[in-house]
């Protein structure tokens, strides 16, 4: 490959990566991907995420999945600033709002929520957001608030990414786009998203893209698979990979502030 990619959202703290972190990582760097940010979802994740950037010399986020947003306490704010202090974390994050499975009450998760965003703002991070059937909500809080960031994951309608795209977020595809059955909307949608606020991410070891063969016998995504992700998105937008992986990696440099934009 004559490109490099950068992996916007791994869970590599996952218990399917566990005794392979090292492994996973060169293959990713083999199939090109120079970088991983790697995701926490709770204070015991993130902080397990950080200790595999240092080691690893990658990125972590630090934050609470909204779907463990009921394990919050009052020591949350001065957990994640703890963990923000370390240059590896380069977001706060995941949080958002999930209304699909609705693992915490949704009261809950907006509060928690409000406090992170909170947080992002006090500290100048950009946030790492989590969204299903959640929008209008989502959309309403982050207008209370001054931050940027990255809609990860995205999955949405094209209402919602508008609005999205109109707060100024970076918006985040997975090989959910891979999927000409689920994931037919969104490959109408990708070409609408500007380049310059387009990332591209696995969310390993969770949506591996169907176009990927053979499929590995674990049927479990990682970061070595993002090329598959880069081609489906390149063919949506009929431009070359190499474009799509310079302005992805450029993109993923700016808004984490890795370099001057």
């Amino acid at each position: 490959m004559s490109h490099t990619l950068v992996d916007a959202g791994v869970n590599l703290t996952n218990h399917q990566f566990d005794e392979q972190h090292h492994d996973v990582i060169t293959r990713a760097s083999e199939a090109g991907v120079t970088s991983i940010l790697i995701i926490g979802c709770d204070i015991t994740s993130s902080q397990q995420s950080l200790e595999l950037a240092i080691k690893h010399l990658q990125y972590s986020t630090a934050g609470v999945h909204p779907h463990d947003a009921k394990s919050a306490t009052s020591e949350l704010e001065a957990q994640l600033t703890a963990l923000a202090n370390n240059e590896q974390v380069i977001a706060i994050g995941e949080c958002g709002l999930d209304y699909n499975r609705d693992f915490s009450p949704r009261d809950v998760q907006r509060n928690v929520f409000r406090r992170q965003l909170a947080l992002a703002e006090k500290l100048d991070l950009p946030v790492y957001l989590h969204e299903r059937d959640a929008s209008d909500d989502m959309l309403s809080i982050l207008k209370e608030f001054n931050v940027r960031g990255v809609l990860h994951c995205f999955t949405g309608n094209s209402a919602a990414l508008k609005q999205y795209l109109d707060l100024g977020l970076y918006i985040g595809i997975t090989g959910w786009v891979c999927d000409e059955r689920r994931g037919s909307e969104l490959q109408k949608l990708v070409p609408s998203i500007p380049l310059n606020r387009l990332l591209i991410e696995t969310d390993a070891p969770f949506l591996i893209p169907r176009t990927v063969s053979p499929k590995p016998k674990s049927r479990k995504n990682e970061p070595s698979l993002l090329p598959y992700i880069c081609k489906t998105v390149a063919q949506l937008y009929q431009m070359d990979e190499e474009v799509i992986a310079h302005r992805t990696t450029q993109n993923f440099n700016c808004i984490f502030d890795l370099e001057s934009c």
